[in-house]
Order: C-alpha cells, then sequence, then structure tokens
C-alpha cells in the first residue's frame, strides 16, 4: 500500500521502528519480516517464561499482532499499559476481549474480504470431499485394494439441498458457489437478509430440518457456541452431511462423534475443532469424517493479502490515519 506523506507523517513513519509491537505466536514468517522492518519486534512465543517477559517489555509495547490460535485476552492486555492497537492475523474475533478493548480504548483491526474466497472454497471442497468420499478413495488406490475390486458407491453433490448458518461475507460466497452446481439454498443468521431470495429459517434446528447438507459459516459468540448440538444433529438426520469452517466450539463435538459413529449423521467435513490442534482422537477412526488442520485461509495468495491489511493497520494507526477494517 502505497501512501504520500506529509512531512509530519514521515517524521512519524521514521518513529515507528521504535514502536514496540508484539507478535503472540508464530503465523507467517512474511507477516513477520514486514513487522521487523517498520516496527521494534517482539515475539510472545520465543520466551520461556510470558509472565517475565511481560514484566520486562510490557511498556515498550503498543501493539498486538495476534491470530486464531492466541489473540488478545484480559491478561494480556492488562499486562499491556502503553497497548493501544490489536491487529488480528485473522477474520475471526473471538480471541480478542472486545469488550476490554472498548474500555482501554484502544482500537482493534482484523482481516475480513481478502479471505472470502479461500474460506468459500474449502467449504466446497469439504462437501465434495465427503458426499464422494474422496479420501477414503484416495487410501483404496494407495493401499492396493483397488485390484481385489471396485470401490463403495458414493453421494453426488450436485442438486443437493445447502443450508448455511451464517449468510455474511464467507457464507454468501458459499452459497453462489453451491448455486453453480444447481443445489438449493436456505440459511439461518440473527437477521433475515433483504437483499437475498434464500428461504431464511430463523432457528438452526428447522434448518437442518430442512436441508442435506448443513454448513456452519457463523461468528463464534456466546450464543453461537454449540449452536449444533444435539437437537440440530438429530434434525439433519442419518442422510444429513455437516461442514464446519467457522469455529471448532460452534458444534457440540462429542454429541457429532457419536452421531457419527452411530449412523444418525452420514458425514462431516471439518477444517477447525474445539481444542485445535489438540483434538479428540476419537475423530481418527472414523471413516466418514474429512478433517483438515484448520487450513481455510492457507493459500500463498491470501496468506500475503491477509499479512499486508494487518501491516497497512497498524502503519495508518501510528500515522494517525483512518484504519482500513476497524472493528472497535
Amino acid at each position: 500500500m502505497q501512501m504520500c506523506l506529509t512531512e509530519t507523517e514521515r517524521v512519524l513513519s521514521t518513529e515507528m521502528e521504535n514502536v514496540g509491537v508484539l507478535m503472540t505466536c508464530s503465523m507467517s514468517a512474511y507477516l513477520e519480516r514486514e513487522l521487523e522492518k517498520r516496527f521494534k519486534l517482539f515475539r510472545l512465543w520465543e520466551s520461556n517464561s510470558k509472565a517475565q517477559f511481560l514484566a520486562g517489555f510490557g511498556e515498550s509495547i503498543r501493539a498486538v499482532v495476534g491470530d486464531t490460535k492466541v489473540g488478545a485476552d484480559a491478561e494480556l492486555i492488562d499486562a499491556l499499559p502503553r497497548l493501544e492497537v490489536v491487529a488480528s492475523y485473522s477474520v475471526g474475533l473471538d480471541k480478542i476481549d472486545l469488550n476490554k478493548c472498548r474500555e482501554r480504548g484502544i482500537r482493534v483491526t482484523n482481516t475480513p474480504d481478502v479471505l472470502t474466497d479461500d474460506v468459500a472454497d474449502v467449504a466446497i471442497g469439504l462437501a465434495l470431499a465427503t458426499l464422494r468420499k474422496i479420501c477414503n478413495a484416495d487410501a483404496f488406490v494407495r493401499s492396493g485394494q483397488w485390484r481385489n475390486g471396485d470401490f463403495e458407491l458414493a453421494n453426488k453433490f450436485s442438486g443437493k439441498s445447502i443450508g448455511i448458518v451464517g449468510l455474511g461475507r464467507i457464507g454468501t460466497a458459499i452459497a453462489k458457489r453451491a448455486e453453480a452446481f444447481g443445489c438449493s439454498i436456505s440459511y439461518h443468521s440473527r437477521t433475515k437478509k433483504q437483499n437475498t431470495n434464500y428461504k431464511y429459517y430463523s432457528n438452526a434446528v428447522d434448518l437442518a430440518a430442512n436441508c442435506e447438507v448443513l454448513v456452519v459459516a457463523c461468528a463464534l459468540t456466546n450464543e453461537t457456541r454449540h449452536i449444533v448440538n444435539q437437537e440440530v444433529i438429530d434434525a439433519l438426520g442419518p442422510k444429513g452431511i455437516l461442514i464446519n469452517i467457522g469455529r471448532g466450539p460452534l458444534i457440540d463435538e462429542p454429541k457429532l462423534i457419536s452421531a457419527l459413529r452411530e449412523g444418525r449423521l452420514a458425514g462431516a467435513g471439518l477444517d477447525v475443532f474445539e481444542n485445535e490442534p489438540d483434538i479428540n482422537e476419537s475423530f481418527f477412526g472414523l471413516q466418514n469424517v474429512v478433517l483438515l488442520p484448520h487450513v481455510g485461509t492457507d493459500t500463498v495468495e491470501t496468506s500475503k493479502a491477509m499479512a499486508d491489511l494487518v501491516v497497512a493497520n497498524l502503519e495508518l494507526h501510528f500515522l494517525k490515519k483512518p484504519l482500513l477494517t476497524p472493528v472497535v
């Protein structure tokens, strides 16, 4: 991002190299390099003791960069008395204490839009992989079993009825892709959308009862935690497929595992989990679930775009200019 700077802004830009920016965990080598070029970068994960690190350097840090693993909770924010801005290398905000940031007047940014297409692509990919049993078919070929007979029949994706929990940027992008496969679309959101003809359901249970593939694409909040519970899973039924590209805690995982194991749900495709990366090992023995290591946004192109947006927001903040993607 190129900016025409005034003399005052040039001075501020030069002073940025003394601004302390804390990365909470290892997330992007490119982002790390770009931050180090511009700021005084601190790497929290390299410290043997988080408490000792914050006690020694807390006064020096004016910005935090977090992601889906480690953001900025109340404890971290309280340990940084000069914190001015939190920039999330993610669209999700569930790892940031937004209320604490509002109380302190701390700005918060995220990286929407630039990752929408990749996450929507992965949602469709998971649906195809689950219904067409692509991973199992790959293992069938690699193991040499094809010599002994044909692979089992799978199910088609085209023409399926798709229910989407959360019709925001990503949910809408998923819907458009599914429409290209001849799928009918319905959805559940907090409120009915005025700019779409998709069928609206006021609750997730009714949505699940009226679709064949349920895609979870909403934000994680106190209200949406375990929005996919036993009742929703039962409503989706033994022929239903569940796809989650939102956040792991949106689904009650023990209930999901039981349904998959007992045949009360046909299959699931999951990119996110409740306690990732230490996911429930019961998933590993199930043949009707496709598991991805939270890679919905992980392409070369999108990772760079997200990093550039994080850096641009930080630069604009310290230049006292409007942020590109403000949340708080």
